[in-house]
């Protein structure tokens, strides 16, 4: 590739980054407005709109992949993203201030993301590949578990549950904002909204995946590996941003519980999907390693919270990002 090809790609590929953020913000901000004119409660559309919309950038790079052909990004990215949420993130955050485990956490939503974790090695294992029924069975127990979610909040009468998804930034006050605010009281902006994000976060993850492959290609590196580090980690960065900074400025209260949330949308949701569109090569000497080390992420975390008063400490956060260090050391070295 020449320098001006080089160029070209890097602004291609950051592109891609930002449609997918904006677009998502865009789409859940848009399909938010719309639920809530149709009446359905707050507490539903946190559980289902903007939990999805948090994982949309993830669903849109995987499925793209997956219908592309590109099995190692679909399947890598889903692995990657979860390592780098877990390891990185909630190390990072750690390390500023103490992070609390809610009690839904330890008891749901933990075991929960533990489940998902060994059924995605499991039925990967199982044959190499996660095939199409696998991905029905995932996506089957993605629906029972949304459901039990629901009913035991509007039970709870809580408006606001781990799996939330991220708190919503105050929208601007200037002029622009203004408008904005505005606007957002009309359906028809409001459905524009929606579709424009949409499209968005379709062509932000075509466009993503693309510059993905030539940059592999360039590197002679294996789609594997650019979909666990670059893509997984363009992917995770408005996590990563809002964490760190909310766990700067002290304001930790669901920081823990969306983690684990998005860990469990892309299993359940975003692989479960993408192996309906092209069966997810499930290598047993890459893919496997990347899962177990996904899976291990988990436990650590579930460990580390139950002690301590149910938070995660200093100590937690420096263990993390060492094992977030070392594996990416193995990725490179071996």
């Amino acid at each position: 590739m020449t320098a001006g090809e080089w160029v070209l790609s890097i602004f291609l590929l950051i592109s891609g980054f930002v449609l997918l953020v904006k677009g998502a913000d865009w789409f859940v901000d848009g399909s938010a407005g719309i639920a809530g004119k149709c009446k359905i409660s707050p507490l539903v559309i946190g559980l289902t709109v903007v939990a999805f919309g948090t994982s949309a950038p993830e669903l849109a790079v995987s499925v793209t992949s997956a219908a592309q052909g590109v099995t190692d990004i679909a399947i890598g990215n889903v692995l990657g993203s979860n390592i780098f949420n877990i390891l990185l993130i909630l190390g990072l955050s750690a390390l500023f201030h103490s992070l609390p485990v809610r009690r839904n956490s330890l008891v749901l939503d933990l075991p929960v993301l533990l489940l998902a974790s060994v059924l995605l090695i499991g039925l990967g294992a199982w044959g190499n590949a996660l095939q199409w029924w696998d991905g029905l069975i995932l996506l089957c127990v993605f629906a029972a578990y949304m459901t039990f979610l629901i009913v035991g909040a509007k039970k709870d009468k809580r408006l606001r549950d781990e799996l939330g998804g991220e708190e919503r930034a105050d929208k601007p006050k200037g002029k622009i904002g203004q408008w904005f605010e505005r606007m957002e009281t009309r359906t028809w902006f409001l459905i524009l909204l929606c579709l424009v994000g949409l499209g968005m976060v379709v062509g932000g993850g075509w466009l993503l995946v693309e510059e993905a492959k030539t940059i592999a290609r360039a590197f002679r590196v294996s789609e594997r590996m650019i979909a666990l580090t670059i893509v997984a980690i363009g992917t995770s960065l408005p996590e990563l941003v809002t964490s760190v900074i909310a766990a700067y400025k002290g304001e930790t209260d669901i920081a823990v519980g969306n983690i684990i949330g998005s860990n469990i949308f892309n299993i359940f949701l975003v692989a479960g999907v993408s192996s309906l569109f092209h069966s997810l090569e499930f290598n047993p000497q890459s893919n496997l390693v990347d899962a177990l080390v996904s899976l291990g992420a988990a436990v650590m975390l579930y460990v580390f919270a139950l002690f301590k008063g149910h938070r995660l400490g200093k100590l937690a956060g420096c263990v993390m990002l060492c094992s977030f260090l070392g594996y990416y050391l193995y990725l490179f070295l071996v």
